[in-house]
């Protein structure tokens, strides 16, 4: 695989079509810093590494926390968190984990620290105040967030954020600026108290490094800069705009996300199509086209990568391994269930099939070490993060694969997601469950080929086969725990993508295109009712048996906090 990567590093620039301009000597062009860049696999699919229920509302929560504290510039006294009424976020805030997440970064803890369970008792010891709102005011997202920070000198900052999926998440507004952050750069934000005529924007500008980016956004008198850099802006940089006769408030931001933009190369292939057509002279398998899409997005090198890979990895193996032994958690639905798999088959009460039974115990142990609020790896979310992991390893340890298999297994599964993330995205209050567990089946359907030497052709039919079995699945999680029925919903996914991987490699023909089968999960996702999409509103969350289980651990959680 090397020699082919190398060779593939050496021609890439005259054998590829520019998709982004790219210099050497910047580290990317001005259309870097410029809205939303193309999916990452570290980034946008795999991961992020987390506790918590959900990555939509803990991690992304947690991010956006970590990145206000920032743009407040001083040490935190205040804050109001709100969500309008008429969002997906207003009846289940709290349930799904985003108050854990949203305190933890507010108040700078690491989102894999144990005390993230205890943020509420710290933010009262250090003295930090903050409150939870149901409110009204304009969105166009069901994941909108709006805060007021106040800090110990009286310093405010008010901002609007969006969760889109999986720990992703923009901010779209500080104070009344319009505006798109999305963690993975460095910046320099400055705030002017007057409106800049165009030829000081003309002077800051031209003291701007080659490798910084400058962006302008007037509102009632008054301006904001955003320079983004992909590495960390220099502090004369301020000086010298202040030396200028400015005296502007001006904080650095530091990103949070993985990897960090203006690094890029050029991309081989910019559609599953277009990925096909580009593979046909190579016949490289999808994990190798995979580690070569995301060097061109990452600018890392395939070494590093696949160290990045690995410690993800070992995270969801660690994950399998605590959650097999027994986790335990007062505020959830599901006990303690992966181990009784094993116990059944040793009795002789069911099959003796390893792959079936291991892939059930593995997905159960993954989704148990998650609702105990253990470390786990959000695959592509939290909600769905028991079925790649969980079907990998399995199927690894059947076959008895090297490490290097399995990882290119994951960068497989990585890529299928980079085009469900460019399409409708994995955020069930978008567009349900189909694009959470849906596309975990998908990925992990190519994940399971790639075990199995097949090729990147029968990869993506086999996501393809996966993927149009998951179309249509509602997002209706009882008592709005992220627990039931997604085990089930995980377990069936995974096997679902077993016998579709066994289809494709057998060469059953998948009928419709991968992509096709994308834009179809979007339009059926529109299509979708709200109350099907994550907000406790209809399905199995209404029935009287889930209201019934809401209610008792609503009464538990009285009890427990009266002593």
């Amino acid at each position: 695989m090397s020699d082919i990567y190398n060779t593939f590093k050496s021609m890439v620039k005259e054998i590829v079509t520019v998709v982004i301009g790219y210099d050497d000597e910047t580290g990317g062009g001005n259309e870097f810093m410029k809205g939303k860049m193309k999916p990452s696999i570290f980034n946008d699919v795999l991961g992020p590494v987390m506790r918590g229920p959900s990555s939509s509302h803990t991690a992304a929560s947690w991010r956006i926390g970590r990145i206000a504290v920032q743009i407040l510039g001083e040490e935190l006294s205040h804050a109001l968190i709100e969500f309008d009424k008429r969002g997906a976020w207003a009846s289940n805030y709290e349930e799904q984990g985003t108050v854990i997440g949203m305190n933890g970064g507010l108040l700078g803890l690491e989102i894999t620290d144990e005390m993230m369970l205890g943020s509420s008792a710290i933010a009262e010891k250090r003295g930090v105040k903050i409150e939870y709102a149901v409110s009204s005011f304009q969105t166009d997202h069901p994941n909108t967030v709006r805060l007021t920070l106040k800090g110990v000198t009286g310093k405010s900052l008010k901002l609007i954020a969006v969760s889109t999926g999986g720990g992703m998440f923009e901010i779209r507004r500080l104070n009344n600026f319009l505006t798109r952050l999305y963690g993975d750069d460095y910046e320099l934000i400055v705030f002017f108290q007057n409106e800049l005529p165009d030829v000081s924007r003309e002077m800051i500008e031209k003291v701007c490094p080659a490798n910084c980016f400058p962006e302008w956004s007037r509102d009632t008198g008054k301006t904001m800069l955003i320079i983004r850099s992909s590495k960390e802006i220099p502090d004369i940089l301020l000086d010298t705009i202040r030396n200028e006769g400015y005296n502007p408030q001006a904080v650095k931001v530091s990103p949070v996300m993985p990897i960090i933009r203006g690094n890029e190369k050029d991309y081989p292939f910019d559609s599953l199509s277009g990925m096909l057509s580009y593979n046909e002279s190579r016949n490289l398998s999808l994990g190798e086209l995979g580690i070569i899409y995301e060097y061109c997005r990452s600018g890392l090198e395939e070494e590093t990568l696949i160290e990045k890979m690995k410690d993800l990895v070992d995270v969801m193996e660690k994950s399998i391994t605590e959650g097999l032994k027994g986790t335990v958690y007062k505020d959830r639905i599901l006990h303690h269930q992966s181990h009784l798999i094993a116990k059944a088959a040793f009795e002789g009460r069911i099959l003796s099939d390893d792959l079936t039974n291991n892939i059930i115990a593995n997905v159960t142990a993954l989704m148990e070490s998650k609702s105990s609020m253990g470390v786990i790896v959000a695959a592509p979310t939290a909600g769905a993060c028991g079925t790649l992991g969980g079907a990998i390893k399995a199927m690894a340890d059947c076959r008895n694969v090297d490490h290097e298999k399995k990882i290119k297994a994951y960068f497989a599964a990585g890529l299928i997601g980079i085009f469900i993330a460019d399409g409708p995205g994995f955020s069930a209050e978008a567009f349900g469950c189909q694009v959470e567990t849906g596309a975990a089946s998908a990925m992990t359907a190519a994940a399971l080929v790639e075990i199995s030497d097949g090729s990147a052709k029968q990869a993506v039919d086999a996501a393809s086969m996966a993927y149009q079995n998951m179309i249509g699945l509602i997002c209706d999680p009882i008592a709005d725990r992220v627990e039931a029925p997604c085990l089930g919903k995980n377990v069936s996914a995974a096997m679902n993508a077993l016998s579709s991987s066994t289809m494709a490699v057998a060469g059953f023909d998948a009928l419709i295109p991968l992509d096709q089968v994308i834009r179809t999960v979007h339009d059926v996702g529109q299509r979708m009712p709200c109350e099907l999409k994550c907000t406790g509103l209809g399905g199995l969350s209404v029935t009287p048996g889930a209201l019934e289980i809401k209610k008792q651990l609503s009464e538990m959680k009285s009890d427990r906090d009266e002593h």
